[in-house]
């Protein structure tokens, strides 16, 4: 607990007697903490943040900066550790990555008339879901504030805020596993849940959780919340009217969100209601198997994203990320990008718009600070620049004819009143901060530019002073220097003091130096600082007088800015397809799923060797294919670039492939790789079949699905039984399903269900190594080439030996048990009879010659037959 140095609950601090010990200063600080008990407070001194006791030791720690202790209070050292108001941007960014939040209190009062300490308040709680400043934020990322609400009949209701962009989004889903994927995909900064709820483990250490009580999910008070924040009756025009649990779940999070900021949202005017049968869904371990955003090494260049975004401004790269992770269901919204790629790469307009897009500002964020008032004055420089920038833009946009160009050039428009007004108001480069002074330019206000004249006729009017000065006193090194300590003073030289005249008055003692103030030069002083501070207020006024003309354009210009999002994702996808070689893929309301020429898209890229292009075909006649191959052989390339191809399609983009006609797809599952969860505590097989039965509960005939080598965890007999059961259902399902095993046994499945076939990858032996081919062809694999893939990885050749050895010995083995159980169990081993039920499994098989390998599969079968 905070405060345990000093024997105090931070929460009854403030009333606590033995506050009553402490400094007027320590007092008024115990107050504030006690309000904010779980959270760094920064308390305002002067030109530093400090923190003190139990808040300054973590923060020493945490931001390695030196913990001192300076004075007493309540007889006792006070703990003490502080950073500089000037660089407190990168302090709280570090903080922030850490989890931390931070209560930010400033002085408020006015030093030169408070009665013991200036008062001071928290004006904003800094949160890492909260956060709108350039330098806290990733860029290319949106940075997401969720609220997680659920009823009693287990339906969750979701809402998500990036503030520093103020899309506000609501939705219900019902199940953990929705709730897995929806988090997988949203990647919250900052995860708000009800002090009542049970969440699922995976969720239960997750960095920036935040409990609150369970009453702040209400639905009644969260929607006269929503409505008055929207200035709206009811919520039906946003499409949440029958979403009480989402509904429950925005009021939280507006009420954290006005609670943390401590001002206005005049930004949030509404909120988008997703719903799952508009996107093609993507649970958690699709998005990590596919590799959407990082390698399953960690790599982020070897990643889906890292090959795709090629974006030329941050909100189009952040756009380019949820067009991503969020494909859709809408074929015309599909058509619409597609036929914009082609009708940009058709007119060969995407380079000159994309130049004409580069360089622009973050218009979206900008946006957020000056609705939230906490806009630079170089984010409106940008601002200004950015719209100036856009009659050309538009220029190029009403030279091509299509249909979603044309909404694009009407939603970005081109503000020309705006700009007048920016280049009249602000210099083309201002300083950081409106505290520095010239935010304003010349030429804007008479009376700033009146204030500004007294300041600037004080240089002149200082040289004539020190000139006459000196001539008075003989002191040829006499200076009229300034400071912000001291103000204006006369600096002497020691050896010299002897000469000033009377009426100079000592002001300061340095070594080697003494500084003098006369009645002149002070009468001075007060006219230039009174001057000085007045430009400054006058600057201020004004600097908030054009955020407020700026607020009234907020709706044109947050639509300006998604227009322009919208055209950097278009045109990057366009530049994307004319360099890789990606084609347009046709979407087709008949089921099947047909790709000629299919690449993956991130290998191609990132390998030296030249990829293997292969075709795929799902339809009502071969609705699953069985792959066989050996390992390294390319399966899983094959499978994933499949899915790939699927959701690019269902993004918007073209794809890596010759040709690709894409039928409704519903859902996109994977069940690829090998890994533990150590923090549930789960095996890898218990990993593999928990997704395993998240797929087969929610697989649909119109459902994507990879499987990848299913029962390896466990023995020999469980895992192809399981692989069987599970490869028999899914065609049961009649989900498209790419299934791949080296259980040589599933080859026969197309002959005992139908719309299965048998596909393999090649690969050719050469003495003792192996070629991969990387070719699908049909039929089963011929054998899985398990011992050349060991020499490929470097196994020495002395185990591979003994490997070797032990394959016969065990095939050997099994020939003489398949000879035995056929004995014991009566079986004629080869019956001549062609009606004899076993004769099946005897097909192709010559009885005087009968290897090891073919007695072991043999051995299955008739296990299978004899029961």
């Amino acid at each position: 607990m905070a405060g345990a140095s000093i024997g105090l609950d931070w929460r009854t601090m403030s009333a606590a007697p033995e506050t009553r010990k402490h400094t007027p200063m320590m007092q008024q600080y115990l107050g504030i903490k006690a309000e904010h008990p779980d959270i760094l407070v920064l308390y305002r001194m002067g030109d530093f943040y400090e923190l003190f006791y139990e808040d300054a030791r973590r923060a020493a720690e945490l931001l390695d900066i030196t913990l001192t202790a300076r004075g007493q209070s309540a007889g006792e050292p006070i703990p003490m550790a502080g950073v500089p108001v000037h660089s407190i941007e990168q302090y709280l960014a570090k903080l922030v990555r850490l989890g931390e939040s931070i209560a930010i209190c400033e002085q408020i009062g006015d030093p030169a008339t408070s009665k013991g300490p200036v008062e001071r308040k928290v004006v904003r709680i800094v949160t890492p879901g909260t956060l709108t400043e350039e330098a806290l934020l990733d860029d290319r990322r949106d940075n997401l504030l969720v609220a997680l609400h659920r009823d009693d009949e287990g339906y969750y209701g979701l809402a998500a805020l990036d503030l520093s962009a103020a899309r506000f989004t609501v939705q219900e889903f019902n199940g953990e596993d929705a709730l897995l994927g929806e988090v997988a995909r949203l990647q919250p900064a900052e995860l708000l849940v009800s002090e009542a709820l049970t969440l699922p483990p995976a969720l239960h250490q997750r960095a920036g959780l935040r409990r609150l009580p369970p009453w702040h999910f209400d639905t009644r008070s969260a929607a006269e919340q929503l409505n008055q924040q929207f200035g709206t009756h009811d919520l039906s025009g946003f499409g949440c009217q029958d979403m009480p649990v989402a509904v429950g779940a925005a009021g939280a999070l507006l009420q954290y969100v006005k609670d943390t900021q401590r001002a206005a949202l005049p930004h949030l005017r509404g909120m988008h209601t997703e719903r799952h049968e508009d996107s093609v869904i993507l649970d958690a371990a699709t998005r990590r198997n596919l590799e959407l955003d990082q390698a399953q090494s960690g790599e982020k260049k070897h990643s889906l994203i890292a090959v795709l975004d090629k974006s030329v401004t941050a909100m189009g790269g952040r756009m380019l990320r949820r067009w991503l992770h969020r494909p859709l269901r809408d074929r015309d919204t599909l058509a619409r990008r597609h036929q914009c790629i082609d009708s940009l790469l058709q007119a060969n307009l995407f380079e000159s718009l994309r130049e004409s897009l580069r360089g622009s500002c973050d218009l979206e964020r900008i946006l957020s600070r000056i609705a939230l008032r906490s806009a630079r004055p170089r984010d409106l420089s940008a601002l200004r620049d950015t719209l100036a920038r856009l009659p050309d833009l538009q220029q190029l946009l009403r030279s091509d004819s299509d249909p979603l160009l044309g909404q694009l050039s009407s939603r970005i428009g081109e503000h020309p009143k705006l700009v007048k007004l920016l280049r009249r108001a602000i210099p083309d480069i201002p300083p950081a901060l409106v505290r520095d002074g010239g935010v304003i330019a010349t030429g804007y206000d008479e009376e700033l530019d009146e204030l500004r004249r007294l300041s600037e006729q004080s240089d002149q009017i200082l040289l004539d002073m020190e000139a006459r000065e000196r001539e008075r006193s003989g002191i040829n090194a006499l200076k009229i220097r300034y400071n912000r300590v001291h103000g204006y003073y006369i600096e002497v030289s020691k050896l010299q003091a002897d000469k000033v005249p009377d009426d100079y008055q000592r002001r300061q003692t340095l070594k080697g130096v003494e500084r003098y103030i006369t009645p002149e030069l002070k009468q001075h002083e007060d006219k230039v600082l009174s001057a000085r501070s007045k430009s400054l207020e006058r600057e201020k006024q004004l600097y908030e007088q054009l955020l407020e003309l700026l607020m009234e354009r907020l709706q044109p210009l947050t639509a300006c800015a998604e227009g322009l999002a919208s055209l950097d994702v278009l045109t990057t996808l366009a530049e994307r397809a004319e360099r890789l070689g990606w084609s347009r893929p046709v979407l087709c309301d008949e089921p099947g799923i047909v790709i000629r020429g299919g690449r993956h898209p991130v290998i191609e890229q990132c390998s030296d060797d030249p990829f293997v292009p292969n075709d795929v075909r799902l339809d009502d006649k071969q609705r699953m294919l069985v792959i066989t191959g050996p390992n390294m052989g390319g399966k899983s390339t094959y499978m994933r670039q499949t899915a790939l191809v699927v959701l690019m399609a269902c993004m918007g983009s073209f794809v890596p492939a010759d040709a690709a006609e894409i039928g409704p797809v519903d859902r996109i599952f994977t069940r690829i790789g090998a890994s533990d969860d150590l923090v549930s505590g789960r095996s890898t097989f218990m990993v593999e079949m928990t997704e395993t039965a998240n797929i087969l509960n929610n697989a649909t005939d119109r459902s994507l699905v990879l499987m990848d080598e299913i029962g390896r965890g466990t023995s020999t007999y469980d895992g192809l039984s399981l692989a069987w059961a599970v490869a028999r259902e899914l065609a049961a399902i009649g989900a498209w399903t790419l299934f791949a095993t080296h259980y040589f046994e599933l080859t026969s499945l197309p002959e005992e269900c139908n719309g299965i076939a048998n596909v393999h990858l090649d690969a050719v032996e050469h003495g003792d190594r192996i070629v991969f081919l990387h070719t699908v062809k049909e039929g089963p694999a011929s054998r899985s080439y398990g011992l050349q893939v060991a020499a490929l990885a470097g196994v020495p050749e002395k185990v591979l030996i003994e490997a070797r050895k032990q394959l016969q010995l065990l095939e050997n083995k099994l020939h003489q048990q398949a000879v035995a159980d056929s004995d014991t169990t009566q079986i004629d081993l080869f019956p001549g009879d062609r009606e004899h039920p076993l004769a099946e499994a005897f097909q192709g098989i010559d009885p005087d010659n009968l290897t090891p390998r073919q007695a072991l599969e043999l051995l299955y079968k008739l296990k299978e037959l004899s029961t």
